[in-house]
């Protein structure tokens, strides 16, 4: 067995040797001084930090790829670096058998196996390409001739450039176990031909919160002219926003066909239960900071609302609702129900609701799950555990988490919906009876395990039932709504249809809508 992998490598060399002398026999020409210079400019990886600014200049993929590219350089430096030179010691080539116009003044004296530049270099490619895979194609090119760079000016044999890529792309696609990659942006919905069309918005009548996303512009008057025969409402801050449409929908009960909200996703929210309650379709228009509903449904703009309501289009979304019973210990089955409120995406109890005030005011900056991972760790710092009976036993958590539909992945963060008409609630709780829980969960966390420690509980059912020793705070879609010593959350009988466009059906953004 010795003799084989002595003879593999035997291989290896007289390869890597064939390799540069070829490369020191070529003439010179001005592409010894990019080599030179591009060798260079990837020391300590400042081409790609360069790279990764003007990624993150723009908000979306490209700043999510450069987040990505970032952890993955540090992982694959690491592991390049200060892993496997020291214990795999390797002889660079020799400088004097090299041509003066190849050679770098300063040359490395670390071990030349494997190449740190080639680790790094296609780490950061192979992660941006994961999240844009347009950036990545672009940045291709830059990632080999880096690679390259270093068997031309000969510091490192080619084997050492070809190990280190292997490991930097590797590591950057192993980063999926506890980074996710979201496939597509929109989750899949049934698609439904029941909805009516609304040509103008003739039958709409919508909402306006002009207190959502940027508080100096008011998207009515937008709205009035992308659908003229629409009803907007200006709502009034100091009542309350599901009130307002109610009763907007209510004077217009012979005429109206759909019922409409601009906002985020608090304000969604509240029109979604308007909908439920008169079963209508709703239109969303978002124009909130993150918008989170809106891009699940598949929704970006007011155009494409547009679109959606003149067509006729429209998909199955499921409606949550929650149960506030009247005090501690009520019985879940009884009638004796005081306040019901529904949310579209998520509802919490204990610290989740600063889990997701500190994720949204870092997500901008550095993308979900990264966001999602530091709040979380200062969170769980600062928290204070809540006693909860669930499933008949009294235990203590950190903080319950309820998603309308399956999130993924299980058993890590929850990052998105795949899905939104599942019939199901996601409910997942950290546990806080067990010694040492925080530091298990950061530490499951980090390593991707957070599935298997004893500290995290997952269900997935159509209805649970949460009862708190004291009074507790709820939270839906981010918004702190009730105090109560019980909850009981449940998928509504019947989806809401929200107006999506049907990309299979539509030629192009600005071109009329044509059937197949």
């Amino acid at each position: 067995m010795i003799s084989l992998v002595r003879r593999g490598l035997d291989k290896v060399n007289d390869g890597d040797r064939a390799i540069s002398r070829a490369v020191s026999g070529l003439p010179p020409t001005a592409g010894d001084g990019a080599m030179k210079a591009l060798s260079t400019a990837a020391n300590h990886s400042l081409i790609w930090f360069t790279v990764a600014a003007l990624l993150a200049g723009r908000r979306g993929a490209t700043r999510k790829a450069a987040a990505r590219g970032l952890l993955s350089i540090g992982l694959a430096s690491a592991a390049a670096n200060a892993g496997l030179k020291p214990v795999l010691p390797r002889r660079r080539p020799a400088a004097s058998e090299l041509p003066a116009y190849q050679t770098i003044s300063h040359p490395p004296t670390s071990s030349s196996f494997p190449s740190g530049h080639a680790a790094s270099a296609a780490a950061f490619v192979t992660a941006v390409a994961m999240e844009s895979p347009r950036s990545g194609l672009v940045l291709a090119p830059l990632a080999a001739g880096v690679a390259y760079s270093r068997v031309h000016v000969g510091v490192h044999w080619a084997s050492d450039v070809l190990a280190g890529a292997a490991l930097g792309s590797g590591i950057a696609w192993a980063t999926r176990r506890w980074w996710p990659v979201r496939e597509q942006d929109e989750a899949r919905a049934r698609p439904l031909d029941t909805v009516p069309e609304l040509p103008g918005g003739a039958g709409l009548v919508m909402v306006s919160n002009q207190r959502s996303g940027d508080a100096n512009h008011d998207p009515a008057d937008e709205l009035e002219a992308a659908l003229p025969h629409a009803v907007v409402v200006r709502a009034v801050p100091e009542r309350d926003l599901d009130e307002q449409l109610d009763e907007a929908v209510e004077a217009h009960r012979d005429t109206v066909r759909a019922v409409g909200v601009a906002g985020g996703d608090g304000t969604v929210a509240a029109a979604a239960a308007v909908a439920g309650r008169r079963r209508l379709p709703l239109v969303v228009v978002p124009t909130g900071t993150l918008n989170h509903f809106a891009r699940d449904v598949g929704v970006y703009d007011l155009q494409e609302a547009v679109d959606a309501t003149g067509a006729g289009q429209a998909v199955a979304v499921d409606l949550a609702l929650v149960d506030v019973h009247p005090g501690h210990g009520a019985d879940p089955a009884s009638d004796d129900v005081v306040r019901l409120r529904c949310f579209l995406n998520t509802a919490s109890l204990g610290s989740y609701p600063d889990l997701v005030r500190l994720r949204e005011q870092w997500e901008p900056r550095w993308g979900k799950w990264p966001a999602f991972a530091a709040a979380l760790v200062v969170v769980l710092h600062r928290a204070e555990a809540v006693e909860v009976r669930i499933e008949g036993r009294w235990t203590k958590v950190w903080f319950l988490f309820v998603g309308n539909g399956p999130y993924h992945p299980r058993g890590m963060v929850p990052a998105w919906r795949p899905t939104l008409d599942s019939g199901l609630l996601d409910v997942r709780w950290l546990r806080a009876d067990i010694r040492f829980s925080r530091l298990r969960a950061v530490t499951a966390l980090v390593f991707g395990a957070l599935g298997h420690s004893r500290v995290y509980g997952q269900r997935e059912v159509p209805e649970f039932d949460v009862e708190l020793a004291e009074p507790g705070m709820l939270a839906t879609d981010g918004e702190v709504v009730e105090t109560a010593g019980r909850y009981t959350f449940r998928v509504a009988k019947e989806p809401i249809p929200v107006y999506r466009r049907d990309e299979d059906r539509w030629t192009g953004r600005d071109r009329p809508f044509q059937r197949v």
